[in-house]
C-alpha cells in the first residue's frame, strides 16, 4: 500500500508539473525569441533597456535630464547625444538621451518635479512623425488619453512635467515643423511646463546647424536659472571606452567586420528586415539612363523573393550604403591610424544608458567604412570640440576660431562642404592628429544612415522585384578643387560596373568595398529594407490622376503607370492618367522614354504624356510653364475629383507647381488668387494633393 502511495504521488507531481508547464508556455518558458535580440545593443554587449518605464530607467539610472530623440535621417537623434553631453559636461546634468520607440508614455504623469524632459523632434513627409515617435505621437495626441493615474486631457495630469522641445522641419514643405509644433501644444494643454520657446531648426534655408546653436545657448540660460544649475567650464568627458583587443584578431568569427548585428556575423541572417535589420538582396539587373558620358543615372532591380519584404507601389527603398576606400583612407591617415586600422577594438558605454552605435568587438577600419558618416557636414560645435586635440598652438587657435565666429566657419568649411578629415587636413596643414580620441569621433559623427528612393515600380506587376532610379550625385564647388560625391549613388555605381563586368570598379575615383564584410555582398548583392508611404494611387483606378514627376521625380509614377496599364490589360476601368515629366534634352537624359509608348499603346488615350525638355529652346522649359498650357484641362479632371501628386525637389519645382496650380484654379473658375490657394491647399488636407518631395 505504501509503495502504492508513493507512486501515486509520482504519478500526481508529474502531472501537476504539466499542467502547470502547460499553462506558463509562452509567459515563463518557451517565449518566441526577439527577432532583434541580435541587433545593435545584443551584439556590442550593452543590454536593451530592461523597462519601457521612463520614470523607472531615470531613477534606476541616477538620471535627472531625458533628452527624447524622434529621429529619420540621424540628426535629431545626433541633437539629442550633444545636449546630452553639453548638459552633462556645462552643468552637471545627469543625462541620457533616448529613443522615442524605446518608452511608454502613460506614466509621464508620475514625472518628478525635480527631473526634465526634452524632445528633439523631427517632421517626416507630410507633416508627420518619424518612424520611430509614431507610438508616442499617437498617444500623446489621442482624444481619449489617459495616463497611469487615472487622469484625462481636461484633469491637466502632467502638471509635474518641465520640458524643452527642438524641431527640425525644412520650410519647403507645407507643414514647416508641425511635429515640434503639435507636441508642445498638447504638452502644454496637458498642463506640462515649457522653459524657453521651442526652437525650430530649417534644412530648407540651409541653417539647421545655426538653428539649433542659437537656440541651445538661451534655453540652458533658462534651464539654468529654473532648475538652480551652475555652469562650470566644460571638459571633454568621453561617453564611451575604446579599447584594443590584441588577444583578437580581425579573422576572428566574434569579430564584426561590418555586419549590422549577430545574425549576420553568424550567417544565419533572418527577418523581419527593417531600419535595423537589412536584407542582403541580389542586385538582379542594372543599366544606365543617360546617354551622356559626363553624368549617370542607374536603373537597378532588387530580388526581394524569400525575403518575406513586401512593398506597396509608391513606397521607398532603403540602401544602407558604405563610405569609399578613398575617404576612408582619408580620415585613418590625418588621425595617423592607418598603420592600426586593421587593429580589433571593443567599444562600450560608460553609463548605463549609453548607446554604442556598432556591434564589437570590430575593427577600426570597418567601425569608419560601414558605421561612421565621415562625409557628412560638419558642425561649428564638433570642429569647437576638437580644438583642444589639435597638434599645434596655430591649428587649436584655428579650430577655436571656426568654432566661435559662425562666418569664418560659413566662408572656410560649409561653403566649401569640407568632410570633417579634409577641415583636419586644411586646418593642421596635413599634420596628423594623433591626440584626436576614437571615442569622440564616434560621439561626434552620425551614424551612417539608409539612403531612401522612391520605388519606381509596381508591386501589382512584379511583387519580388523593387525598381531603383538614381541619378549619380556630384557637387562641384565653385572656385574650388573639392568635388562632392553622392556616397550611396556612387556605392550603386560600383555595384552597377561590377554586374557590367569591371573587376575593378573605380567610379568617378572612388573604391567600395562592394563585396562587404567577409565577401558576404559579393559584388552583386546590396542591403535594403522598404519603408512603406502614403504616396498612393487611389484604391478606385477608374479615378483620374495627374502626375508631375521632373528628373528621377518620375521614378514613382513609373510604377504608377506601370500599375494602370496592368490594370487596363486585366479588363478592369482605367481613369484618365496625366504625366508631365522632363530633362534637359530628350535625347541625353529623358527617362523610360521607350517605356511611355508601350504603356500608351495599352492605355489608349487614357494616357496622355507631356514633356519639358529645359534645354532645347532658347528659353528654358519646366514642368510648371506645361501645366498652364494645360490649364483647362487640369482644371476639368480636378473638378473630377482627380488626384494631383508631384514628386521631385522641394525648394524648387514643388513650390512652383504648388503655386501654378492654385493659379490655374483661380482663373479657371473665375475666383480670387487667394481662394485658388485655400482650394489647393484644402486639398492636401484631404490627400488630393500628395508629394513626394526632397531638398
Amino acid at each position: 500500500m505504501a509503495q502504492l502511495d508513493t507512486l501515486d504521488l509520482m504519478v500526481l507531481a508529474v502531472l501537476l508539473v504539466a499542467t502547470v508547464a502547460y499553462f506558463t508556455k509562452g509567459t515563463y518558458w518557451g517565449v518566441p525569441k526577439d527577432p532583434y535580440a541580435n541587433t545593435f545593443s545584443q551584439a556590442n554587449g550593452s543590454k536593451a533597456a530592461k523597462t519601457r518605464n521612463i520614470i523607472e530607467k531615470m531613477d534606476e539610472s541616477g538620471k535627472n535630464c531625458v533628452i527624447f530623440y524622434g529621429s529619420q535621417t540621424g540628426t535629431a537623434e545626433d541633437y539629442a547625444s550633444r545636449l546630452a553631453k553639453e548638459g552633462s559636461s556645462r552643468f552637471g546634468l545627469r543625462t541620457m538621451a533616448a529613443d522615442l520607440e524605446d518608452y511608454d508614455y502613460d506614466k509621464l504623469d508620475s514625472f518628478p518635479e525635480d527631473k526634465v524632459a526634452m524632445f528633439v523632434l523631427a517632421t517626416y513627409g507630410e507633416g508627420e512623425p518619424t518612424d520611430n515617435a509614431v507610438d508616442f505621437y499617437e498617444f500623446i495626441s489621442s482624444d481619449d488619453i489617459s495616463f497611469s493615474n487615472g487622469g484625462g486631457a481636461d484633469d491637466q495630469p502632467l502638471a509635474g512635467l518641465k520640458f524643452v522641445a527642438f524641431g527640425l522641419g525644412n520650410n519647403t514643405y507645407e507643414h514647416y515643423n508641425s511635429m515640434v509644433r503639435k507636441v508642445n501644444k498638447v504638452l502644454v494643454k496637458l498642463g506640462a511646463a515649457r522653459i524657453g520657446e521651442p526652437g525650430e531648426g530649417d534644412d530648407g534655408a540651409g541653417t539647421m546647424e545655426e538653428d539649433f546653436l542659437a537656440w541651445k545657448e538661451p534655453m540652458w540660460s533658462e534651464l539654468a536659472e529654473t532648475m538652480s544649475l551652475e555652469e562650470r567650464e566644460a571638459v571633454y568627458e568621453p561617453v564611451f571606452s575604446v579599447t584594443e583587443k590584441e588577444d583578437l584578431s580581425p579573422e576572428e568569427n566574434e569579430v564584426y567586420l561590418g555586419e549590422p548585428n549577430k545574425n549576420h556575423l553568424e550567417g544565419t541572417s533572418k527577418g523581419p528586415y527593417n531600419s535595423h535589420n537589412p536584407y542582403i538582396a541580389p542586385i538582379v539587373e542594372s543599366k544606365e539612363l543617360f546617354t551622356v558620358k559626363d553624368r549617370n543615372c542607374l536603373h537597378m532591380e532588387i530580388d526581394v523573393s524569400g525575403s518575406n519584404l513586401s512593398y506597396q507601389t509608391g513606397d521607398h527603398v532603403a540602401v544602407w550604403p558604405t563610405n569609399a576606400g578613398k575617404e576612408v583612407d582619408r580620415f585613418l591617415e590625418i588621425l595617423g591610424m592607418t598603420e592600426k586600422r586593421h587593429a580589433v577594438i571593443s567599444v562600450k558605454g560608460l553609463d548605463p544608458t549609453a548607446k554604442v552605435p556598432f556591434p564589437t568587438p570590430t575593427t577600426y577600419d570597418a567601425a569608419i567604412r560601414y558605421h561612421m558618416e565621415i562625409c557628412a557636414p560638419v558642425s561649428r560645435q564638433f570642429i569647437s570640440s576638437l580644438a583642444g586635440f589639435a597638434p599645434d598652438e596655430t591649428s587649436k587657435a584655428e579650430m577655436t576660431r571656426l568654432g566661435s565666429d559662425k562666418d569664418y566657419f560659413q566662408e572656410k568649411v560649409s561653403s566649401q562642404y569640407f568632410n570633417i578629415a579634409q577641415v583636419l587636413h586644411v586646418v593642421g596643414e596635413g599634420r596628423k592628429w594623433v591626440n584626436v580620441p576614437f571615442s569622440i569621433m564616434i560621439e561626434g559623427l552620425h551614424k551612417i544612415q539608409p539612403r531612401y528612393y522612391s520605388i519606381s515600380s509596381s508591386s501589382l506587376v512584379q511583387k519580388d522585384k523593387i525598381s531603383i532610379t538614381a541619378v549619380v550625385e556630384e557637387i562641384r564647388v565653385p572656385g574650388s578643387e573639392n568635388i562632392v560625391k553622392g556616397v550611396t549613388t556612387n556605392y550603386l555605381l560600383a555595384l552597377k560596373q561590377k554586374m557590367h563586368g569591371d573587376p575593378n570598379p573605380d567610379p568617378h575615383g572612388l573604391t567600395y568595398a562592394i563585396n562587404g564584410p567577409r565577401n558576404k555582398y559579393d559584388g552583386i548583392h546590396v542591403p535594403v529594407h522598404v519603408r512603406h508611404s502614403n504616396f498612393k494611387l487611389p484604391s478606385d483606378p477608374s479615378k483620374p490622376i495627374i502626375m508631375v514627376g521632373p528628373g528621377t521625380g518620375v521614378a514613382p509614377f513609373r510604377g504608377f503607370v506601370q500599375e494602370r496599364a496592368a490594370q487596363a490589360k486585366a479588363g478592369e476601368a482605367v481613369g484618365k492618367t496625366v504625366l508631365f515629366t522632363g530633362s534637359r534634352k530628350s535625347d541625353e537624359d529623358f527617362l523610360y522614354g521607350d517605356e511611355w509608348e508601350s504603356y500608351k499603346s495599352i492605355l489608349g488615350d487614357n494616357f496622355k504624356l507631356i514633356t519639358a525638355f529645359s534645354r532645347e529652346q532658347s528659353g528654358k522649359v519646366y514642368v510648371q510653364h506645361r501645366l498652364k498650357e494645360n490649364a483647362v484641362d487640369i482644371n476639368e479632371l480636378l473638378q473630377q475629383k482627380a488626384n494631383f501628386y508631384v514628386c521631385g525637389d522641394a525648394s524648387n519645382m514643388a513650390r512652383e507647381v504648388n503655386l501654378v496650380l492654385g493659379q490655374i484654379v483661380a482663373e479657371q473658375r473665375g475666383l480670387s488668387a487667394e481662394k485658388g490657394e485655400e482650394i489647393v491647399k484644402a486639398m492636401r488636407g484631404t490627400d488630393q494633393y500628395q508629394e513626394d518631395v526632397w531638398s
